[in-house]
């Protein structure tokens, strides 16, 4: 299994579900797991869930300093 691929696919569906991203807040191993389609070893589970924070954590941070730099004073 791709690990990579999979961290992307489940940034992509939590980012995109509301309800999703409260899942993940709350029970982040289910949400992973239902994802991904397989019961995952607690040490892949881990870092798969840590990779996917940090990935929502950085694409948000992203699109804010975005708005901040990428806006023109008039």
């Amino acid at each position: 299994m791709d690990i990579k691929a999979k961290v992307e696919e489940i940034v992509a569906k939590v980012k995109d579900d509301p309800k999703m991203q409260e899942r993940f807040k709350s029970e982040p191993t289910k949400v992973v797991e239902e994802v991904a389609g397989v019961d995952l070893p607690e040490d892949q589970i881990d870092s798969v869930i840590s990779a996917v924070k940090a990935k929502i954590n950085v694409d948000g941070i992203t699109s804010k300093l975005g708005g901040l730099f990428g806006k023109k004073s008039d």
